[in-house]
């Protein structure tokens, strides 16, 4: 590890004990930050509401941290929408943000749309399949930004468990991520969870940033993020235990293709590869080719859509 990263991860890496609620609720009244939360939600009803629940009622109603909580629904066939909404989130469906350029399946779609619905100048993000939810996941990754203007992006560390055995999840981050990351921008190897879904920016730094429509898009926006503020600016804090849904093995090759992709285009603009991925089932006659098209569309940096810079003009 280089002896930077080292000093980084002395200097950056926090624990959620090390910054009480009172703390950043001083420090947020003292600056006049504002905190909105995003959840992008795809056929979650099953753990959404818990979660929007533990947020409202923690760090809305006790105590006044988060100022905006939205859920965008990116066309969920389940009642993901109404759950939300029950318990207290702002819904969006994602195909009503932007209109005029249609939407695409993809997680970096639905966080890209949810700059222009809302308004924060940190904006944390929350993936809506977390299991056994605790506001600290929120406050933990917004208390540096709030208390050290020199910190623009927050990531959240944790252990995951893959069912009974601790320290097994994450299996797209240790054989994809995480070599891409140590051989390619060695200064990113200090990040314990660098796919992870729960982190906090500031919005002066995400309106700036391109994001791929798919699930390269933590790995894009750590990478963007260092190129543009560089390593100091980027923190990360230790939330505990995250649980969650975990995919079957097909669904993580099609994950890390896409991460993959996302990490080519970084290192070579233009260099063309073919972007898919065959993956083999086993069918009447044998094993069968599947062949998934992989996400390389990326979305521009916000502060380029008009929609976008009238609404800051207004």
């Amino acid at each position: 590890m280089l002896e930077e990263v080292e000093r980084w991860l002395d200097a950056r890496s926090w624990s959620v004990t090390d910054r009480p609620l009172q703390q950043l609720l001083a420090a947020k009244h003292a600056t006049g930050q504002s905190v909105s939360v995003v959840l992008p939600a795809l056929d979650e009803e099953a753990t959404v509401g818990d979660i929007v629940s533990v947020i409202r009622r923690e760090l809305m109603e006790r105590v006044p941290l988060v100022d905006e909580l939205v859920v965008v629904d990116s066309g969920s066939r389940d009642r993901t929408s109404a759950v939300a909404a029950a318990a207290g989130a702002r819904v969006v469906h994602r195909d009503a943000v932007l209109p005029r350029i249609p939407a695409v399946p993809g997680k970096g779609e639905v966080l890209w749309r949810s700059l222009l619905v809302t308004g924060g100048d940190i904006v944390c993000f929350v993936d809506a399949d977390l299991r056994e939810f605790r506001a600290d996941f929120v406050s933990g990754i917004v208390g540096p930004l709030l208390t050290d203007p020199d910190v623009h992006l927050v990531k959240a560390m944790y252990d995951r468990p893959l069912g009974a055995a601790p320290g097994q999840g994450g299996r797209v981050t240790e054989l994809m991520a995480r070599p891409l990351l140590n051989m390619h921008w060695p200064r990113l190897a200090g990040f314990v969870q660098p796919l992870g879904g729960e982190y906090a920016a500031r919005r002066s730094l995400l309106e700036q940033l391109p994001f791929p429509v798919g699930y390269g898009v933590e790995l894009g926006m750590l990478v963007d993020a260092l190129h543009l503020v560089g390593l100091d600016a980027l923190a990360q804090v230790d939330v505990g235990v995250r649980r969650h849904r975990h995919q079957d093995g097909q669904a993580l090759g099609r994950m890390s293709a896409a991460i993959y992709r996302t990490a080519q285009l970084r290192l070579a603009r233009g260099h063309l590869v073919r972007p898919c991925l065959t993956q083999f089932e086993r069918g009447a006659d044998g094993f069968e080719p599947r062949t998934y098209s992989v996400d390389t569309e990326e979305r521009p940096p916000m502060t380029g859509i008009a929609e976008y810079a009238a609404r800051r003009v207004a």
